[in-house]
C-alpha cells in the first residue's frame, strides 16, 4: 500500500487494519536511514531544541536554586527564596541568567543527545553483538560519559557567567561574559569545568542507563507489549516515565557536585576543597536538593518528550533499546 499522507496518518491507517509496521520501513520512507550523518545531526537538532528550550523556560527555579546554594541563610525556603528575589529584583529578576540557559544547553543538548547515540553505536559495534547485549549498561555508561565530557566544555562558559549573573555580577550574558573574560581569561570562563564533569558526567550516565532500562521494564513488565505494536501515545508515554525515573536518579547522585559549583563560581579564588569544607557533607547531599528534584524530575521528563516527539517527527523511533544497535538484528 502506498500512502501520500503524513507519517502519522500513515501509521495510523496501518494500525486500525491491525497490519504491523516496523520502524525500519518508515525510516526508508522518509529516507532517514539509522546511524548516518543525517541521523546523527537529526538527533543533535533535537537534542539542541529540547534541552534549550525546556532550561530556557526553568530560569526562575534555577535562578532561586543558585541563590539558595550561594546564601542559605537569606534564601531559607522555596516560597520565601521567591519571596525575597521578586521583593528586592522584581519580575525582571526571576529571568536573570536566561541568555545563558537557552544558548548553553542549547549546546550541551546538540552534544549530549547526539554524540550519545553515536558513541553508543561506537562502543556497541567495538564490542561486539554478544557482549552488547549482555553488558548493555557498559554501553550506555560510556556512550553517556563520553558524551557528556564534549557537552559540557560546550556548556561551562555559558554555566559560569550564568551563575555570577544570578548573583548579582553583571545584568545578563551580553555585558557579564566580555567582563568575565577580561577580568580572568578562558581560564576564569573553564575555571567551574572540573566540578561541572563531577556533577554531569555522573548525572549523565545515571540518567541515559536508568532511562534505557527504565523504557525496558516498561516495554516488558507493565505493557508487556513490544514498542512497535504500541501506538505513538504510548510510546512517548514511555519514554516520559522513563525520563522521570532518570531524572530523579541523576539528582539524587549530582547534588554535591552541584553545590561546588555554584560556590566556586561565586567566590574568585574559592578552591573545590575549601568550598567542600565550608558546605559540609551533609550540605553537599542536601542543600537546595527537594528544590532540585522538584525542577529537574519534571525537566528531564520535558526534554525527553521533546526529543522523542522530535524524532518521531522526523520519522525516528522513540529512543531505549539495544536491539537496533546490533548488527543483523
Amino acid at each position: 500500500m502506498v500512502c501520500q499522507a503524513s507519517l502519522f496518518e500513515c501509521g495510523n491507517r496501518v494500525e486500525r487494519k491491525g497490519e504491523q509496521t516496523s520502524w525500519e520501513a518508515q525510516i526508508r520512507a522518509n529516507k532517514l536511514e539509522l546511524f548516518t550523518s543525517k541521523y546523527y545531526a537529526a538527533c543533535a537538532v533535537g537534542g539542541m531544541i529540547s534541552a534549550g528550550s525546556v532550561h530556557f523556560l526553568i530560569t526562575p527555579f534555577d535562578m532561586l536554586k543558585v541563590n539558595m546554594q550561594a546564601d542559605p541563610l537569606k534564601y531559607r525556603s522555596i516560597l520565601s527564596g521567591f519571596g525575597v528575589v521578586y521583593r528586592e529584583q522584581g519580575m525582571g529578576g526571576m529571568w536573570k541568567g536566561w541568555g545563558s540557559k537557552l544558548l548553553g544547553y542549547s549546546a550541551q543538548g546538540a552534544c549530549k543527545f547526539g554524540l550519545y547515540e553515536y558513541f553508543k553505536k561506537f562502543y556497541a559495534d567495538m564490542a561486539g553483538p554478544e557482549f552488547t547485549r549482555a553488558n548493555s549498561t557498559a554501553i550506555f555508561a560510556a556512550g553517556s560519559l563520553s558524551a557528556q565530557v564534549i557537552a559540557d566544555v560546550a556548556l561551562c562558559p555559558f554555566e559560569s557567567v550564568k551563575v555570577r549573573v544570578q548573583t548579582g555580577y553583571a545584568k545578563g550574558l551580553v555585558d557579564g561574559f566580555p567582563r568575565m573574560y577580561r577580568a580572568e581569561g578562558l581560564a576564569g570562563l573553564y575555571r567551574g569545568l572540573p566540578p561541572l564533569w563531577g556533577r554531569n558526567i555522573p548525572f549523565a550516565m545515571l540518567m541515559f542507563s536508568t532511562f534505557e532500562h527504565s523504557v525496558d521494564f516498561l516495554y516488558n513488565k507493565v505493557l508487556q507489549r513490544p514498542k512497535n505494536d504500541c501506538s505513538r501515545v504510548q510510546q512517548l508515554g514511555v519514554t516520559c516515565a522513563a525520563g522521570y525515573m532518570s531524572g530523579v536518579t541523576g539528582t539524587l547522585i549530582s547534588n554535591p557536585a552541584d553545590n561546588l559549583i555554584t560556590a566556586i563560581n561565586n567566590e574568585k579564588g574559592l578552591t573545590m576543597v575549601q568550598a567542600a569544607k565550608r558546605i559540609g557533607v551533609a550540605g553537599l547531599f542536601t542543600r537546595s536538593l527537594p528544590l532540585r528534584i522538584m525542577v529537574v524530575g519534571p525537566m528531564i521528563t520535558a526534554q525527553w518528550f521533546c526529543y522523542d516527539t522530535l524524532k518521531v517527527l522526523a520519522g525516528l523511533p522513540t529512543s531505549g533499546g539495544i536491539d537496533h544497535l546490533i548488527d543483523g538484528e
